[in-house]
């Protein structure tokens, strides 16, 4: 078979600089990026099985990759070099990779019309988030990765590790640049509510939907304030409730969205379109344990762009960083179980985990761990996906 238009992942590998001397180099830097993708495939969550699975399959891949070698590589090789690659780069790389696909997936011979205002709005929402790998968290060394999730596409367009001096929102600042923020809508959790956050939202041309809790008090009750007041004129309010079963649980979300504050905040949060109250009711079919919550937001996005539907949309499509990112890599690809903790390894593994994700995403399955069981038993087919971009 031949690969696609946009090639395959081992050909943008092939793309990616070596930071190693050429001296002692036996393996080609797409080739050891390959393979551990390959071994995660199949299910291998540490560093040490995946080796050990690469090795057991040494003639066969030496074959298939026309390796002169049929000695796979050694552990310390996989690390040295995941120690020394840029992960913001890599992420960068195989987001552009991804959105190719895309592309081509979704229009043809004609991946122009992906920029087109359909294109667009399926790639515009982008949720931040923040993620400690646990296994870090009883050494010196803990590990805290900040996240860029597209959330229609499932891809991370980009993460970074936040120092040990540092914080979330000093982090993000310099990953607020035009290609991840320019006709976006980025989505925070309420860390970030944050003025200088908004304002540089809005110069890079992006909107904003933030949420207020005791990290701004103030916004948060005059927000309460207003929206509970029974006197206020609603006519410029908008409502939408919705009622879910489903998980053994019933859930109903009601919203309330106003334009009547953008005066009293414009001030100090720029561009602010309109307010939010969204409150949320949670009950255990099986027990009647019940959760109710209700949380308070401001937004850069107009009633007319964004009605009370699509906002309650939005704000609860956030979380699909948590549920399809985070616990997918958790859970599924073993991340807080993973010892390895030396500088840049951890980053490293945890985007290769998220490549792993993105062709889960692209190849539209809804099982994770289930796709990954076959492509144990089948390893040909998780080989041909890496090497042409097709599956059988």
């Amino acid at each position: 078979m031949e690969a696609g238009l946009i090639g395959s992942l081992y050909m943008a590998f092939q793309g990616l600089a070596d930071p190693r001397k050429r001296k002692g180099k036996r393996y080609e830097l797409a080739v050891l990026l390959t393979l551990l993708v390959l071994a995660k495939l199949a299910g291998e969550t540490t560093l040490s099985g995946a080796t050990h699975w690469v090795r057991l399959r040494g003639d066969w891949l030496a074959e298939r990759l026309d390796l002169k070698r049929t000695n796979m590589p050694c552990q310390n090789t996989y690390r040295s070099l995941l120690a020394l690659l840029d992960a913001q780069e890599v992420s960068q790389i195989l987001a552009a990779f991804f959105t190719r696909w895309e592309s081509q997936r979704r229009c043809g011979d004609e991946p122009s019309r992906l920029l087109l205002q359909e294109g667009r709005k399926d790639k515009a929402h982008v949720a931040i988030d923040g993620k400690t790998i646990r296994a870090t968290t009883s050494t010196e060394e803990k590990v805290h990765l900040l996240s860029f999730y597209e959330v229609h596409t499932g891809l991370v367009l980009t993460q970074c590790q936040v120092g040990e001096k540092q914080n979330e929102i000093s982090a993000l600042k310099p990953l607020l640049t035009p290609p991840l923020v320019t006709g976006r809508i980025l989505t925070v959790d309420a860390m970030h509510t944050q003025r200088a956050f908004c304002q540089k939202v809005r110069e890079l041309r992006g909107d904003y939907i933030i949420i207020a809790k005791d990290n701004q008090p103030t916004v948060r009750l005059d927000l309460e304030d207003f929206f509970e007041d029974p006197q206020a004129d609603r006519r410029t309010w908008q409502c939408y409730e919705q009622i879910e079963k489903g998980h053994g649980r019933l859930e109903r979300r009601h919203i309330l969205t106003s334009p009547d504050m953008n005066d009293w905040f414009v001030k100090e949060w720029c561009d602010v379109a309109q307010v939010f109250r969204l409150e949320r009711h949670v009950r255990k079919l099986k027990t009647g344990e019940e959760h109710h919550e209700v949380v308070y937001g401001l937004s850069s996005l107009s009633q007319q762009s964004t009605p009370a539907e699509l906002m309650n949309t939005f704000v609860r499509r956030h979380w699909a960083i948590e549920n399809e990112l985070h616990w997918r890599r958790d859970v599924t690809l073993g991340e807080d179980g993973c010892q390895s903790r030396t500088g840049k390894v951890p980053q490293m593994l945890a985007t290769l985990n998220n490549v792993v994700l993105a062709l889960m995403e692209m190849l539209a399955v809804s099982n994770v761990a289930a796709q990954m069981r076959e492509f144990a038993a089948f390893p040909e087919q998780a080989l041909q996906l890496l090497l042409l971009g097709l599956k059988n």
